[in-house]
């Protein structure tokens, strides 16, 4: 039987903007848990969330001071396994996520005598010329320590040694804590960085001109954390219910990804590179096919918590003609809440910015809080909200959306509920097009030619209303055989 994952489409929760069930405008488990009959009617397979542990908030809950409870902002273990049952009651998977390259400054651990944690003794500069992913250096001097501590973030998220056993042991407690309570999976933060090069050799300059952030060379992507994952599958294989891990792996060269979903390691890694695209069909067509030529299975992605939202990307047309692309592709597919009800990226005011990122870099980079708005779930929007919501969007909550059918939530629906399966196979189309068959289902996307002739055969959905041709910024979903 195949595994569940292998085209399951997912539903990423970032927990603390999803549903707010207290009225304190920040969103929480029981919220969740209220809104489940939403996700299953969406038809969606799983939802991961975010990281909901006790935490000073310093990257939102990405700054981890306890890996085995609940911050009392989002709700007590006793929420979480109530989710959890509602949730598989629906037949929905649930995977939760894991932050092992770094903790909060907060953890226990880092008040110790810091040996899981990468330090360096003081000397007459930084120990070398990493930097930090978040804006200036990757180091912070403890004078009382009299020593640096390595942080490829923010200072507040100081990075684990993982050449440490002590390190290793602690995190396979953890994921037995979350296995044994029943979770189907992690989702694993930063996932090719936890081994740093044990020498701190300098990285060689100048680093890459890049939009992925992590693009480095020799400091991180270390053989060793192969290991790490190899013992990460056994003990997940060990469980019943078929546990899947997925990698957060951001490198524009997919050769790079492959080696982290050997059969003995990650079954899944995000293939981010359709991210990081320009709505040009050339460029995604070449993003499409190295992929399908580098990675056994390819996990595909348009949105998360950390890019600008397709809306604002590609535009309010063509994002939803890059929805009825996405979820034709083969393979498992991962929605960001949100990105069903086509909410666009706010431009919000610098004082009510909240990412490290923004602050950081003293706001040269605006950061991600754009694109983790809360949800508007009803027309009337709420009085407090930990970020602000436009007004406009009164319009495009899920109760504004629910009946209409040309919305975009309507439009998910129906192409999740839809979604081919089979084999996959390019088809010739005029240039500024994208044509590719899956299983007696031609998938048409125009990106940018001119208004060209659908394929002959049973229109099974569109992304706007169509003719026989398909104008520029259009899809359409067309079955031509049995």
């Amino acid at each position: 039987m195949p595994e569940w994952w292998r085209d399951a489409v997912f539903y990423e929760i970032y927990v603390r903007s999803f549903a707010d069930s207290n009225a304190d405008g920040v969103g929480d488990l029981p919220g969740i848990t209220r809104r489940l009959p939403y996700l299953r009617d969406l038809g969606i397979d799983a939802i991961w969330l975010t990281p909901f542990y006790p935490s000073p908030g310093a990257d939102h809950g990405y700054d981890v001071a306890d890996y085995a409870d609940v911050d009392p902002l989002f709700g007590t273990l006793d929420d979480f396994d109530e989710l959890l049952a509602s949730a598989h009651a629906l037949g929905l998977r649930v995977i939760v996520d894991i932050v092992p390259n770094h903790t909060s400054s907060a953890h226990p651990w880092f008040a110790e005598d810091r040996s899981r944690y990468v330090t360096a003794p003081k000397g007459d500069g930084l120990p070398n010329n990493w930097p930090s992913n978040f804006g200036g250096p990757a180091w912070t001097l403890d004078e009382e320590r009299g020593e640096y501590y390595l942080h490829l973030f923010a200072p507040e998220q100081p990075d684990l040694d993982w050449h440490n056993p002590q390190v290793r042991a602690d995190f396979e407690e953890i994921l037995r804590f979350w296995f044994d309570r029943g979770v189907d999976g992690f989702r694993i933060d930063v996932a090719h960085a936890l081994v740093k090069d044990a020498a701190l050799a300098d990285e060689p300059e100048p680093f890459p001109v890049t939009r992925f952030s992590s693009e480095w060379r020799t400091a991180i992507d270390r053989p060793e954390v192969h290991d790490i994952y190899r013992d990460w599958r056994r003990l997940g294989d060990s469980y019943d219910g078929d546990r899947v891990l997925v990698g957060e792996i951001v490198f524009s060269d997919q050769t790079r990804v492959a080696p982290y979903l050997r059969p003995d390691e990650l079954q899944l890694a995000f293939n981010f590179s359709l991210v990081f695209q320009d709505w040009k069909a050339d460029a995604i067509r070449a993003s499409i096919e190295s992929s399908l030529a580098a990675l056994p299975i390819v996990t595909w992605v348009l949105e998360n918590h950390d890019v600008t939202r397709i809306v604002t990307r590609f535009g309010e047309r063509e994002a939803r003609a890059a929805a009825l692309l996405l979820l034709a592709l083969p393979g498992p597919v991962f929605l960001y809440q949100g990105q069903e009800l086509g909410l666009e990226e706010v431009d919000l005011p610098d004082e009510a910015r909240q990412d490290p990122i923004f602050k950081r870099t003293g706001g040269e980079r605006k950061g991600r809080d754009g694109c983790r708005v809360p949800l508007p779930w009803t027309r009337e929007l709420p009085e407090r909200s930990w970020l602000p919501m436009p007004a406009s969007w009164s319009e495009r909550s899920v109760e504004a959306q629910a009946d209409d059918p040309l919305a975009a939530l309507s439009l998910y629906r129906r192409a999740i509920e839809l979604r081919p399966s089979g084999g996959f196979a390019w088809r010739e189309s005029p240039p500024g097009s994208l044509v590719f068959t899956r299983d007696g289902v031609v998938c048409t996307v125009n990106l940018s030619a001119e208004a060209f002739a659908l394929p002959e055969g049973e229109v099974l959905l569109t992304s706007e209303p169509v003719g026989a041709e398909l104008p520029p910024g259009a899809a359409a979903w067309i079955r031509t055989g049995p």
